[in-house]
């Protein structure tokens, strides 16, 4: 604003009312008082005496006396002083912004010299009021009405508004910016009367406005030239979240700039294969940066691949963490010629295998981006050039056969054989090396070194081999169940006979019954390899394991009783259900809770949790076998003493125990592999020697739309149905088969046809039945079956027939005598379980089934209820 005497442009306030008020005030009221002590004491002179008044007098002269002194020692001041606050006053009224103080009702009380300027009031003009001078634009008007509002609620509060003609009213070639601030400010004395006032400061801003124009302006063309470089950019930060791209890289990658949000892309999405690995590789100190040149491959939108050169520049924080990164994106198009060996770089460094070259004395010389990304933890670009040894990178063990490949590929020895070595940190990790001499010796270079991660097949084949054994075991231990249940099933029938015709005093009494009890003994074993083999007697449900093994807490409870071990729960909420034989998946709890115990002497916490595993979750249990779908975990944990590595193999084999003798079976295991195995789930041991074992069960999710098939494993009648189930209890001793007394068998006239290729098992049975009254026809073998039922023309109530036998077995017999007889009635007899053959016989066929080894009752029982059904 240009300044002149006609303008008030000096330092002296424009406005200063209310400053003196208080001072006239109080002279006048001193006036009044001593005009009034003055016509007083006129009128009552003539009633006071003489030495009266001189005493007043001489108290009026030594109370001047005494002023006049003070006054002039300066202990009392005639006019109030302005001392205190006249460098406030100064710094005020010189202050280059606006400032105007309004009272409560808006009236301007002060206006400094910078307020007449800015306004271009002249002197001897009437300074104009704060609202009516930016009341006139619309602008200005609602930020003085919006602070207003503000400051008398005693709240601060700051607007910007612009005017085309500027606060003075002179027309401006450009409208001038301004910043108004309004400030609640109470005062509390008396000069002020205790009133609130309002603090006004206006400043020009349009200076400052015109600058940030202009820096955007910069900025905007400086975006501009980094958006239409000829070379792409990017950033990323500490996580690899893209969080911009220029527009040159974005028609690169087919992005639509318009729809790009910053973290929404990351890293991983646009570089494949080995190319994010290998900018992991470049890592700088902390609170440094450090930059490479990498050549990677950009995935594009539509799925192609570009190939491309980066300057990756990477940040990092005190920590050593990284913070940011900066990358230069150069276009390596096919198309254009390639020079000082360009081409074959780029192809060194895109292919899948890993490859160096090495000198003489297996020095690393170069290495491409897969070999850097695969060795990541033990060499890096920095190494290359002669810094790391080839050997380094492979476990010590598989170091000479290294070093003898490399010698003879510095040698020229022809054709060198490939062989297989470990990681030099971790054995889980396997690679296969193909070395060959190089061409030409001139670089130092003596030969090239090729590797391929074979980690995943070698963990398959460990897989392999684990399964194929265990189905060998499996099978064995199913044959030898299964001959031993013959065996037991007549020791049992036979020990029933002789009880029969035994009574309690008889000397020969208690030991037919211990010869039973023994007998039942074994059964529990042939059930515990049957189980193993997957080929035991199961009747799945569909149910919640939560419940399952919520219900057996109790149990588990009394089995860890007595010791120190402390039993923790985390059972997951709305658990998927699955289908399984809950008796049977109760005792794999019950197996691995008794093994935690055993495992934790001193005492320790056993873990058991259920939660739902979704499919994309599945490949972080780092179990191979199992499939990407989803499953219900079930956890059982211990903080024991763990199991070896070289153990942890064997733990499901039958009789395989690392506990003391006489203190384990070693078939608790196989029986938890196997149950759960049948019910198509998987079991994952993870274990580290002192630290503990934890055994993660997986079974599949039951999806409820599914056709459920009933393979129980119970007695079925001739409609398919299943009637008792404790009657396929044939382990558990006697079982709960329906009491002789309630089986009306009086006058019992039944045609029953045994078919059983033991002899043994054959001819107790028939014994038995007939003692029941039966009529029983015998048969070695289902030929011989169907040969019996010609010749009685099909004059037989009911088949009892084993289902393994030579020359035709039991399913192929129900087939063949079906034909001719669709109504007779079929019960199987077997060691195996009955899903194991049902799938051999045709949908419709409805029979019962009774496992071994059984006992009389359950033999009788079973055909009594089938006939009776009937």
């Amino acid at each position: 604003m240009k300044s002149g005497e006609d303008y008030q442009t000096d330092f002296q306030p424009v406005i200063r009312r209310g400053a003196r008020s208080g001072l006239a005030a109080r002279v006048v009221l001193l006036l009044v008082i001593l005009v009034i002590l003055a016509v007083t004491a006129y009128q009552y002179h003539s009633f006071l005496r003489d030495d009266v008044i001189l005493a007043l007098l001489g108290v009026f002269a030594v109370l001047g006396i005494f002023f006049v002194v003070s006054l002039i020692l300066g202990l009392v001041r005639l006019f109030p002083s302005d001392r205190q606050d006249i460098i406030a006053r100064a710094f005020l009224d010189q202050y280059p912004d606006a400032v105007v103080l309004t009272d409560h009702r808006d009236r301007m009380v002060y206006a400094n010299a910078s307020y007449g300027r800015i306004t271009g009031t002249r002197r001897g003009q009437s300074v104009p009021e704060l609202n009516a001078l930016l009341s006139e634009d619309p602008e200005s008007s609602e930020a003085v009405y919006r602070l207003s509002h503000s400051v008398r609620s005693g709240i601060d509060g700051q607007e910007e508004f612009r005017l085309s003609s500027g606060l003075s009213g002179k027309a401006e070639a450009d409208a001038r910016w301004y910043r108004l601030h309004a400030r609640y400010f109470p005062v509390k004395d008396r000069t002020a009367r205790n009133r609130n006032f309002h603090i006004w400061q206006i400043r020009d801003i349009t200076e400052e406005r015109q600058e940030q124009e202009r820096y955007f302006k910069e900025l905007q063309k400086a975006i501009d030239y980094l958006d239409h470089a000829p070379v792409g950019f990017m950033t990323a930060d500490g996580a690899g979240r893209i969080q911009y791209v220029n527009a040159t890289l974005a028609s690169w990658l087919e992005l639509d700039l318009a729809t790009f949000v910053p973290s929404e892309l990351s890293l991983d999405d646009l570089v494949p294969g080995d190319g994010k690995p290998l900018m992991d590789t470049v890592r700088p100190e902390p609170g440094q940066r450090k930059s490479e040149s990498l050549d990677v491959s950009l995935r594009l939108t539509s799925g192609r691949h570009i190939p491309v050169r980066l300057l990756h520049d990477v940040s990092a924080d005190r920590e050593g963490v990284v913070t940011e990164s900066r990358s230069v994106v150069l276009h390596r198009s096919d198309e254009a010629p390639e020079v000082d060996g360009a081409s074959g770089a780029r192809f060194f460094d895109d292919t899948p295998m890993a490859i160096a070259t090495v000198d003489r004395d297996g020095r690393i010389l170069t290495g491409n981006a897969r070999f850097l990304t695969m060795f990541a933890d033990l060499v890096g670009r920095e190494d290359l050039g002669g810094g790391a040894r080839i050997d380094a990178l492979i476990s010590a063990a598989d170091r000479g056969a290294m070093e003898e490949a490399v010698a003879a590929a510095a040698d020229r020895q022809g054709d060198i054989a490939p062989f297989e070595a470990c990681h030099a940190r971790d054995d889980s990790r396997h690679f296969r090396f193909f070395l060959h001499a190089a061409s030409g010796s001139e670089t130092g270079t003596a030969a090239l070194v090729y590797a391929i991660d074979i980690s995943d097949q070698k963990a398959l084949e460990a897989q392999m081999a684990r399964t194929q054994k265990l189905n060998a075991v499996g099978t064995l231990a199913g044959g030898i169940a299964h001959d031993f249940n013959n065996v037991l099933t007549a020791i049992l029938l036979s020990a029933d006979h002789l009880l029969l015709q035994s009574r309690a005093s008889d000397p020969e009494f208690a030991d037919l019954v211990e010869i039973k009890r023994n007998a039942n003994r074994a059964s529990l074993l042939v059930r515990q390899l049957l189980a193993f083999s997957r080929q035991q007697t199961m009747r799945p449900e569909v149910v919640d394991l939560t419940d399952v093994v919520g219900e057996m807490r109790m149990m588990i409870e009394r089995l860890i009783g007595g010791s120190d071990v402390r039993l923790k729960t985390e059972f997951a909420r709305d658990l998927w259900p699955v289908k399984t034989d809950p008796g049977q998946f109760g005792q794999v709890i019950t197996n691995l809770c008794v093994n935690a115990r055993d495992a934790m002497p001193e005492g320790g916490t056993l873990t058991v949790r259920t939660r739902n595993i979704p499919s994309e979750e599945v490949a972080a249990l780092g179990a191979r076998e199992v499939p990407e779908k989803d499953f219900v975990m079930v956890e059982v944990a211990d903080t024991g003493t763990g199991i070896a590595p070289d153990l942890l193999d064997k733990i499901f084999e039958p009789f395989f125990t690392t506990k003391d003798v006489g203190k384990g079976t070693g078939l608790g295991l196989a029986m938890v592999y196997g149950i759960v195995t049948q019910s198509g789930g998987y079991l994952h041991p993870v274990s580290e020697v002192g630290k503990g074992t934890k055994f993660v069960i997986l079974l599949p999710r039951h999806q409820r739309d599914t056709v459920a098939i009933d393979h129980s494993g119970a007695p079925k009648d001739h409609k398919g149905q299943p009637i008792a189930a404790a009657f396929s209890e044939a382990n558990e001793g006697d079982g709960e088969a329906p009491r002789e007394e309630d089986m009306d068998l009086t006058g019992q006239s039944a045609v029953v046809l045994l078919v059983e290729d033991e002899d043994a098992v054959r001819r107790s049975g028939k014994r038995m039945l007939e003692m029941r009254g039966f009529t029983v026809h015998e048969a070695d073998t289902g030929v011989h079956a169907l040969k019996i039922l010609e010749e009685l023309g099909g004059a037989v109530d009911i088949v009892v027939s084993d289902v393994v036998m030579p020359e035709m077995d039991g399913p192929s017999l129900l087939r063949e005598a079906r034909k001719d007889y669709p109504e007779l009635k079929f019960i199987f007899v077997s060691g195996y379980a009955d899903d194991a053959f049902a799938k051999n016989l045709p949908d419709d066929a409805k029979f019962g089934f009774l496992p071994k080894p059984y006992n009389l009752k359950q033999l009788v029982a079973a055909v009594w209820e089938m006939i009776r059904e009937g």
